[in-house]
């Protein structure tokens, strides 16, 4: 009898925080009978596998050489035994209603096929929280422009941790590229899509942490990284166009899906190689075109300044200063004139969660359990 739900976590050098994880999958109130526990190790130097291992049988370890996310999925995904595969990340945590919620929408709507929801947003260095959620729940199809456009929109609630996946979608969607060493999951979230119906939740059941090891998150100027970042977008503006190509989806959809990624890769590349001046003008007005979908008279005299430095400065000097602006207060002084209203229908707002601040009593429960069914 298949396993009900497979949680595969995907980690690499998480020595901090894979214990964490490990135990917020091990606590969930959905029957662990029914629970099967992967964790892909990319090629950790660090103590992750050991610390995986102290979960004796509860935990299936893989381990691998370092090959970036894509890798870790394309040899998870073929081991899963569950019918749903629900995705986490080493350096993140879940609610414990997590497994039974998305559970259940699989049960009540047998058509669809990825589920994703609401994040709480945590920050390491301040033990802040703030709470992400889509402003409306409902399905999303690849067969218009406006599904394409709102999958793309709601992409931050599809990524590993909050999106859980059927089997047999997946099944379909691999092999995901193995240059996507980041970001695969917005390849696995979108393909699958294209080849079911994808559900979105409003509820928060992820705890998404934001540190300065996060492989995609850039929190300072950091040249390897951001090279990285740009390197698998273009990949993935790449790549994708071909594979919903051949799931069939119209040609007007998929530009509505991998503009953006295409805009923000130029971006990136101008950063970092620069180029001339009338190309960020191009990017930076695509960007805010994508972004926004209306604002006041005033910040639109002031976007307008902005573009036309953009078309006088040199790349590296324009995002240098931009860069700049958006640490400085100017930024503040610049909210009198009025916020443009984005085109995502996301809502944020600080929340009160609790850390886990039993988690070594927890997990020293749960790993003298894994040790017993290990004896017997």
């Amino acid at each position: 009898m298949a396993t009900a739900c497979t949680v595969l976590i995907d980690t690499y050098n998480h020595e901090r925080f894979i214990e964490q994880a490990i135990v917020s999958a091990l606590e969930q109130d959905f029957p662990r009978s029914d629970t099967e526990i992967l964790v892909v190790d990319d090629g950790s130097s660090d103590r992750t596998p050991e610390i995986a291992r102290k979960f004796g049988s509860q935990v299936h370890l893989l381990r691998k050489q370092n090959g970036g996310q894509a890798s870790a999925f394309n040899i998870g995904i073929p081991e899963a035994r569950g019918e749903i595969v629900a995705f986490l990340d080493g350096d993140d945590w879940w609610a414990k209603k997590k497994l039974s919620v998305i559970a259940d929408h699989f049960a009540a709507h047998p058509d669809v096929g990825i589920v994703g929801h609401g994040i709480f947003e945590f920050c390491s260095e301040t033990g802040n929280a703030v709470s992400i959620v889509p402003e409306r729940p409902g399905e999303i199809r690849l067969d218009t422009v406006s599904g394409g456009t709102f999958l793309r929109q709601m992409m931050c609630f599809f990524g590993t941790s909050r999106v859980a996946v059927r089997r047999d979608v997946l099944s379909r969607v691999l092999p995901i590229p193995d240059s996507l060493v980041v970001e695969a999951d917005e390849f696995m979230s979108i393909m699958s899509t294209a080849y079911s119906t994808a559900a979105l939740i409003q509820q928060p059941l992820t705890f998404y942490r934001l540190h300065h090891d996060n492989l995609f998150q850039i929190r300072k100027p950091d040249q390897a990284k951001t090279r990285r970042i740009q390197t698998v977008l273009a990949a993935l503006a790449k790549q994708l166009p071909i594979r919903l190509a051949s799931a069939s989806v119209a040609p007007e959809v998929i530009h509505a899906i991998v503009e953006p990624l295409d805009i923000d890769s130029r971006r990136l590349l101008l950063m970092l190689d620069g180029g001339m001046p009338w190309e960020t003008f191009q990017v930076e007005r695509a960007k805010f075109r994508l972004a926004y979908k209306s604002g006041s008279a005033a910040y639109w005299t002031f976007k307008a300044g902005v573009l036309a430095l953009a078309l006088v400065l040199p790349p590296r000097c324009f995002y240098q200063l931009h860069s700049w602006y958006g640490q400085s207060n100017w930024r503040q002084w610049r909210r009198a004139l009025g916020e443009p209203v984005p085109r995502a229908e996301i809502s944020s707002a600080p929340s009160n969660v609790r850390r886990v601040a039993d988690l070594r009593a927890k997990s020293e429960s749960l790993v003298q359990s894994g040790a017993e069914e290990k004896r017997l």
